[in-house]
């Protein structure tokens, strides 16, 4: 459920997009954006570095959109949070011991420290790949497109990637769960 909490900015920038426009859009997405961090920190006393992070890039890129009305800042906004994201995932191999993926899960998954590593380059090269294809879409294709692209384009290959990441991890968590068998 967590998957469509977080793409509710994109839903409602879509659906605001389709009829009134990219500005109305922008100024949605910023304001559903401001109310989940809001709801997060109501809710759980705490703020999720995350919502944080995207909310900061949403209000800034989003913000220059509005002011400057010029629609690439926003355009521009997807592939600036996947790469921070993937910089993040990147960093968090030099800094600390954990990984920032194994901090986030370990609680609920138990694997092996190489497979840790190996996820977290899968999702640092996920978050690249997901930054590149966007901005071929912004390029290469009108506003129409990349808002369709921004909603189902990113949603469908977000889902398959966890898909692609549920069926690697169940090879994994089923080696690790036979390896601790206490019998």
């Amino acid at each position: 459920m967590k998957i469509f909490y977080d793409f509710l900015p994109i839903a409602v920038f879509f659906i605001i997009y389709k009829l009134y426009g990219i500005y109305p859009a922008t100024a949605s997405a910023i304001i559903i954006s401001v109310g989940q961090v809001a709801y997060f920190w109501l809710k759980n006393r705490r703020f999720d570095m995350m919502q944080v992070v995207t909310l900061l890039v949403i209000a800034i890129f989003g913000g220059a959109t509005l002011i400057l009305h010029n629609d690439m800042f926003i355009k521009w906004k997807p592939t600036i949070l996947n790469w921070l994201f993937a910089l993040v995932f990147w960093g968090s191999h030099w800094f600390g011991e954990k990984t920032i993926l194994r901090r986030l899960l370990e609680e609920k998954i138990k694997l092996p420290d190489q497979i840790w590593i190996r996820l977290n380059y899968l999702w640092i090269c996920y978050f690249l790949i997901m930054g590149t294809l966007n901005l071929i879409v912004v390029y290469h294709f009108s506003t129409d497109v990349w808002v369709n692209f921004k909603l189902f384009g990113m949603l469908g290959l977000t889902l398959v990637f966890a898909l692609l990441q549920g069926m690697y991890l169940a090879k994994h968590m089923s080696k690790e769960i036979e390896h601790h068998d206490p019998r």
